[in-house]
This record gives C-alpha cells, structure tokens and sequence, in this order.
C-alpha cells in the first residue's frame, strides 16, 4: 500500500505491458493476481496490442486491458522492422496518456512488443518500471530495455548477465496460483486405471508436434484400454488430430484451446509440448516429467535453452524437431509411461525446479520499489502519476 498521509492510504495502480504470446502474458496474469491476493484495493491494467493472445485470454480472466499501437520488430524482414520503428513515437504518446490518466505507481514490462513504448513512457513520466524476463536467454526487448529498469526480475541464473548485477532478482517465473495447489508425483494409474497424456504445443497449438501425434498415434494403440489423452490442437488441425484418434481408437479430449491449464496439467502423467518460458514454469511448478520440442524457430533459440536446463536436471527428454517423427514420439511416450520409476524420479526432478513463492516475491520488491520512492520524494503528489 502506498500512504500519502498518517493513517490515510492509496490504492496503488499498476500498469503491466505483455501480450502477443502465453509466454509473455501468462506471468503477468500470476502477478495481476498477486497484487490483489496481497491488497485487494490494488489496480491492474494490462497494455497489449490488438495482435495478441491478450485479447481473448484477459477477457474470460476478467482483467482490464488497452491496447496500443505497437509492432514487431525482431524477425519480420527489414521493411516491417523498418514500420515498427517508426510507429514507436505513436506508442509511446499513447502509452504516456494511458499511465498519466491512470495515476500509475508501477509499470512492469514482460517483454514483447508492447513493452517498450509503455516502459519508455513510465521512464519519461519517472513511474517506477521493472522488468521480468522468463527466459534463460533475455530477449531483445528486455536487453534494450534493462537501463530504464529499477529491478530486473529474471528466472534462469543464465539471465543474469544480460543486466546490470545489482538490479538483478533471480525469482523463477510466477505462475497462477492455481498451479500450485498440492499435487502428489503421480507413480500410479488413474482412477480409471489409465495414465494421462497432456499435449500441447503453446497457444496457437504446434503443427510439427500435431503432425507427429497424428503419426505416432497408430502405435501407441496397444494402450487404449490403459490411456487417457488430452491434446490442444489449435484450430488448423482440430478435425485431423480428432479423426487419428479415432481411428485408431483411443480416449483423447481434442480441444483448439486450454484455459484451465492449471487442472490439464496438475492431472497429467507425462507431458508433450514446447519449452516456452511459461510452459517450463508451469511444468515445474506442477513436478510434471515431459518430453519438450522447442520451437526452432524461436528467436535466439530460447525454448532450446530452456530445455536444455529441464533436460540437465533430468526432468525432461529434449527431443529436438528435427528428430521428430511419429515413430520416435511414440517410443519416447511409450518409454517413459511404461515405467513407473522413472516417471517419479522425472517428476520429482521437474518439482525441484519450481520458484512456487516467484510471484510473492516480485510483488514484494515491487511494493518496496514504490514505497521507497515515495518516501524519498515526500508521497505520492496530487497530480498523480508525473509527480513520482
């Protein structure tokens, strides 16, 4: 809480700026969620773009957003590069707009391309800005950001150097409280006598990792009395996958989309999917053993150092894409279902991996950050945010 006078307190406004993918918006719902477990006077505003995952995952979490005009800028050809530059003003004016009119005490940016133009803009108002970077390797967003930063939250050891050392937190990443419900390592059937198989491949679903279910699936049919799936898809390959698992037999919910992840994932047995920042964190969270593609495509190829560290750990078989066939998915499933030892042992290791106080702690600093500033310049003046 911040006081503006003995007795009398502020709620405090912040401002979070992620979107585009889960990777980037998902911690930002575990922290919007934090701040109002910790005071729930406290006012969250996501920023995104029209763009991204933000406009339909906020709305059914109930979570406010405005969007701003904002590109791309790393991976899109030099012409587009070349737009997303010059419509960063056009942001940053818009970003500076809705800070001020928001009487903002905090801005925390994920990453992305929303990011910049609203910590440029808290930075020229001196709203007190923080960075939360969930990769092992920081992206370009975050690096150019890391000197308007007071804190930098990172969740890989290995990120650390990629900001200056003393505004560097290593927390993990947060995750929704819902992940961390207590989740017994599963060594044994189901209820039903069935393991349970999640796959999934982010938020707009994995064509490689679909097109690898769909051929592996034929031999994985000596299990249909004795497995249950659960496979997000996406919307391209729905009605495909669907039919494979049909043909062939076996129990598989088909959905184009997850919004409960936290209960897909606290009752699985083993999981198929990429290794994005959020994915690997949630995965920890919930102790769950996986087989991880990463996106090969993946700028700086981050997901292949995120799971290269689950790989190390001994929580997860890296099985890279261009390795990836049906017959090689089904022997690595098959493998690691058909022995309950190894399963627990992986499961134990992904537990040992999890940060299940991260999001207490980033909201911790932050409301020291803000506290500390308003202390230093007298409180928190009537004018609102320009006056930090």
């Amino acid at each position: 809480m911040v006081w503006s006078g003995p007795g009398k307190p502020n709620e405090m406004n912040v401002v979070i700026a992620a979107g585009g993918t889960g990777g980037h918006l998902y911690p930002g719902v575990a922290l919007a969620r934090e701040f109002q477990r910790q005071e729930p006077q406290t006012g969250v505003l996501f920023v995104g773009t029209l763009r991204g995952l933000e406009t339909k995952v906020l709305p059914h979490e109930g979570i406010e957003l405005v969007t701003i005009p904002a590109l791309p800028v790393m991976g899109v050809g030099v012409l587009r590069a070349a737009r997303a530059v010059l419509s960063l003003p056009t942001g940053i004016r818009r970003s500076v707009q809705i800070l001020k009119s928001r009487h903002t005490d905090l801005v925390i940016g994920i990453g992305g391309y929303a990011s910049p133009p609203v910590l440029a803009a808290a930075w020229w108002l001196g709203v007190p800005r923080v960075i939360l970077e969930p990769n092992a390797y920081p992206g370009m967003a975050n690096r150019v950001l890391g000197p308007l930063a007071d804190l930098v939250f990172v969740a890989f050891e290995q990120a650390r150097t990629g900001f200056a050392p003393a505004k560097v937190r290593v927390v993990g990443t947060p995750v929704r409280r819902a992940f961390l419900e207590p989740t017994p390592i599963r060594s044994g059937m189901t209820a039903e006598g069935r393991r349970s198989l999640l796959i999934f491949g982010g938020s707009q679903g994995a064509r490689a990792i679909n097109e690898a279910m769909i051929q592996a699936v034929p031999d994985l049919r000596a299990m249909r009395e004795t497995l249950s799936v659960v496979h997000q898809t996406g919307e391209a390959d729905l009605a495909r996958v669907r039919a494979a698992y049909e043909a062939a037999g076996l129990r598989a919910e088909v959905v184009p989309f997850l919004f409960d992840m936290p209960k897909a994932l606290r009752t699985a047995d083993l999981v198929v999917s990429r290794a994005g920042a959020m994915t690997v964190a949630e995965l920890t969270a919930c102790g769950r053993p996986a087989i991880v593609i990463p996106l090969p495509q993946a700028i700086y190829q981050h997901q292949e150092r995120n799971a290269q560290v689950l790989e190390s750990a001994g929580a997860a078989i890296l099985l890279r894409q261009e390795h990836l066939t049906g017959a090689k998915l089904a022997e690595e499933i098959l493998g690691v279902l058909g022995d309950a030892e190894r399963l627990q042992r992986m499961g134990e290791r992904s537990a040992s991996l999890g940060h299940a106080d991260s999001a207490e702690r980033i909201v911790g600093e932050c409301r020291a950050l803000v506290q500390h500033r308003a202390r230093r310049e007298g409180g928190i003046g009537q004018e609102g945010t320009g006056s930090h």
